[in-house]
């Protein structure tokens, strides 16, 4: 098994808690600043809360590989993904309430099992899921903020 690796990211939003949190439990927000190369459909009806389950599908060429993403920890301003498929691991979204606004942290451990698809991630995909996952930061600020 590959050893664990771990990208994490953290943004201060002007936004309250509440409102971060719902870019990150309401399908509607959460497509408006998701890449656009990811898909996330609900297994059942959308829920954010403990067992319900999404598939995290990667749109690209000739390949479709997807991801069942589990909800195994919720409370006020955190979900804590697990998922199964080409990664496995935990994605955890955190919101951390100041007087001003929100710190929101988003930490995604992670190890790819399969030795063809570490090595394809290290070589191409790795660098870019880092800059990905820091300008959907970027992206879901400016959604909490305009709330």
């Amino acid at each position: 098994m590959a050893s664990p690796q771990c990208i994490e990211n953290q943004r201060w939003i002007a936004a309250t808690a509440t409102h971060v949190e719902r870019c990150f439990t309401e399908q509607d927000l959460m497509h408006q600043w998701l890449n656009p190369s990811l898909r996330c459909d609900p297994i059942g009806d959308w829920q954010v809360t403990v067992g319900s389950q999404m598939r995290f599908l990667l749109q690209i060429p000739l390949l479709q590989p997807s991801l069942i993403s589990t909800v195994i920890e919720r409370g006020p301003g955190l979900v804590v993904w697990e998922f199964e498929g080409f990664f496995q691991g935990r994605d955890r979204w955190e919101c951390i309430p100041d007087e001003t606004g929100t710190t929101l942290l988003n930490r995604f451990e992670f190890s790819v099992p399969n030795p063809l698809v570490q090595f394809g991630f290290k070589t191409f995909a790795q660098s870019w899921t880092q800059r990905d996952m820091a300008a959907q930061l970027k992206r879901l600020k400016q959604v909490a903020e305009r709330l």
